[in-house]
């Protein structure tokens, strides 16, 4: 009898202990879904991108370069109802980023462009990374997609300068100044021993 007592009273422990372990597990989901929903509403609310030219220069070049065209539309789509939405997006506007290195108009092919161009994608997949992370620090997310705006400001002055500065015309005679100066840059400059020529 003593040991049916015993049995019973350690199932009614174990069944016991169970219910607590549902409850504690119950309770750390509900603070993890609360916690997930906070991150959402924040990358939510900071998802804003510039997807729309800042000056004339730039809307002319939508039509013809179609991997900025192609970046800047990846980027006026906002994602859904997911923080899973939210990181395939981040996914496409990172290769949509890559892609701008490829095809760049002769005109902007320059080395100002080139670098605001690698600092856009290295900011965009930093953002990447970090909306990629299991513990996603939405205001690093946030934080970036601030940068990125910067930087497509910056890269789309740059490109209005440029264009600025091919209007201006150019001095008679500047031309082949110029041409003068890639040429006398392009000879080495070595001194020579004179006591070694005469020998």
């Amino acid at each position: 009898m003593k040991y049916k007592i015993s049995l019973f009273l350690l199932f009614v422990f174990v069944l016991n202990s169970c219910q607590n372990e549902d409850e504690k597990r119950r309770a750390e989901n509900e603070k993890e879904a609360k916690k997930k929903e906070v991150i959402f509403d924040n990358i939510n609310k900071g998802w804003v991108f510039i997807d729309e030219p800042i000056n004339e220069i730039s809307e002319q070049k939508i039509s013809s370069w179609n991997e900025w065209r192609d970046f800047l539309k990846e980027i006026g789509d906002k994602p859904r109802k997911t923080i899973g939405a939210f990181q395939k997006k981040s996914t496409a506007i990172s290769k949509k980023a890559m892609a701008l290195n490829e095809n760049i108009p002769s005109e902007f092919n320059v080395p100002a462009i080139k670098s605001r161009i690698s600092i856009l994608v290295t900011k965009v997949k930093m953002m990447d990374l970090f909306i990629h992370l299991n513990q996603i620090p939405s205001e690093k997310v946030t934080f970036l997609i601030g940068e990125i705006n910067k930087e497509l400001v910056s890269l789309e002055r740059q490109m209005d300068n440029i264009i600025v500065k091919s209007k201006i015309p150019k001095e008679q005679g500047e031309e082949d100044f110029l041409k003068m100066l890639d040429t006398t840059r392009a000879i080495p400059n070595i001194k020579t021993d004179p006591l070694l020529e005469d020998k």
